[in-house]
């Protein structure tokens, strides 16, 4: 048997300068596989707890020192001769072991870095890539790319409220023209911000970080770096948007607020969860919008049902605060029809075996997945194997800028390259979205 010898966790730093996890597994046939974990800035209430030493002497607080400890005694003790092929076993042992209901005691980040590294020793040993470890034999479909080249909300210090404005080269032939047609544009709406004098520093994920007026100006910059670029907006290039509103709203209120232009003591709007959906309608009428992330709070459950039935046969309305990868609140969304799509963060939810299962249900009843990073990235690729093993069709990894990004997009163009003539982009713009059914 091809068991586990030993487990390892080492403190390193992610693209934000923050501490994180890496995990190192050997095998007792000498065979290793690595895993280095990423950190969200913007999280939803529900996600699987990221453990902090909070030390305040160190790294602010920041530390992973005791999930490297737990890693490397409780863990490793657990999985210790433990066979490498059973994941579900090993990522079961990992919860158990836990026993919290969100992965509180021996933390997610810890427990994730065990389970992606024992998939990766797993494929290693087999001499597979990843994506086939995870995905099989067959033709394998290459993700559409979500570059994320605007940014605001908590991941950047500018006024705009919306945390991500995407375009989606959809119409691409491949993923390599995909990703081609996305750094075109980007560098364009890179000239026209110098034009007009705006910033052109980038915040979290790589996207520009300017201060701009209002969502509309954004909007229309994406649609003017896309023409210039030389490609049809809409046709052939369309808009995504992660309104993050989770951040957005005002529980005692009730309402979504214009935080940012508050806190700087200029003139905001203020909505109801009717006036919120009516303005998002009112966007998606006027630009190219195909993709709306977070449209409303994660507590406005009633609120997503409508706008998934005045939106969702049209685009596709993206959960992720929502359901944080878990497979309890999928199923409720599922239910009460909330949306149509799911984002799909391994760090939400904390192992391997959780998020494939929450992406096998979404994908049984018509929904959309989308495989994403978190604004605190770092070199490791395993979400670009996971999208293509998984077939899940489009993936989230930022702006293309900034080595923690371009290291996902560069492993899809070698995978794309290695399975040439055995791999398809699907135009998932135009595929027909799906009733939700149970």
């Amino acid at each position: 048997m091809t068991a586990i010898e030993s487990i390892k966790g080492l403190e390193i730093l992610d693209s934000r300068g923050h501490p994180t996890i890496a995990v190192r597994v050997r095998l007792n046939n000498g065979v290793v596989g690595t895993a280095a974990i990423p950190s969200g800035a913007s999280t939803g209430a529900y996600e699987a707890i990221e453990r902090r030493d909070g030390n305040k002497k160190r790294y602010g607080g920041k530390g992973v020192l005791d999930v490297v400890t737990s890693v490397n005694t409780e863990i490793n003790e657990c999985l210790k001769g433990f066979s490498i092929f059973d994941q579900t076993g090993i990522d079961h042992r990992l919860i158990a072991l836990d026993g919290t209901e969100n992965k509180s005691r021996l933390g997610a980040n810890g427990i994730l870095g065990v389970s992606l590294a024992c998939a990766r020793a797993a494929a290693n040993t087999l001499g597979l890539e990843l994506y086939r470890y995870l995905g099989g034999a067959g033709q394998v479909i290459m993700p559409c790319p979500m570059f994320n080249v605007l940014n605001g909300g908590v991941h950047a210090d500018n006024s705009i409220d919306f945390q991500e404005f995407m375009i989606r080269p959809h119409g691409a032939p491949s993923f390599a023209e995909a990703l081609r047609w996305g750094v075109e544009t980007y560098h364009s709406l890179r000239a026209i911000l110098k034009k007009k004098g705006l910033t052109i520093s980038v915040g979290d994920e790589g996207g520009f970080a300017p201060n701009l007026r209002s969502d509309d100006e954004a909007l229309d910059l994406l649609v003017d770096a896309i023409t210039q670029a030389g490609y049809k907006p809409g046709a052939e290039i369309s808009i995504g948007i992660d309104c993050a509103a989770s951040e957005l709203y005002d529980e005692k209120e009730k309402r979504y607020i214009e935080k940012k232009r508050r806190e700087r003591k200029e003139e905001f709007k203020s909505r109801t969860t009717d006036e919120q959906i009516a303005y998002l309608q009112h966007l998606v009428s006027r630009y190219p919008i195909d993709s709306i992330e977070d449209g409303l709070s994660e507590k406005d459950w009633d609120g997503w049902q409508k706008l998934t039935k005045a939106l969702g046969t049209s685009i596709q309305i993206v959960g992720d605060d929502l359901f944080v990868t878990n497979p309890k609140f999928l199923e409720r969304g599922i239910s009460e029809k909330s949306a149509n799509a799911i984002l799909i963060k391994l760090n939400q939810i904390g192992t391997l075996t959780e998020t494939i299962q929450t992406i096998q249900r979404a994908r049984r009843v018509g929904w959309r997945t989308v495989v994403s990073h978190r604004s605190g990235e770092t070199e490791d690729t395993f979400i670009a194997d996971l999208s293509v093993g998984l077939g899940c069709g489009q993936i989230k990894t930022g702006a293309p800028c900034r080595s923690e990004r371009t290291a996902k997009y560069n492993r899809l163009l070698a995978i794309e390259d290695m399975e040439e003539g055995n791999s398809v982009f699907l135009d998932t713009n135009r595929e027909q979205l799906a009733a939700p059914r149970k």
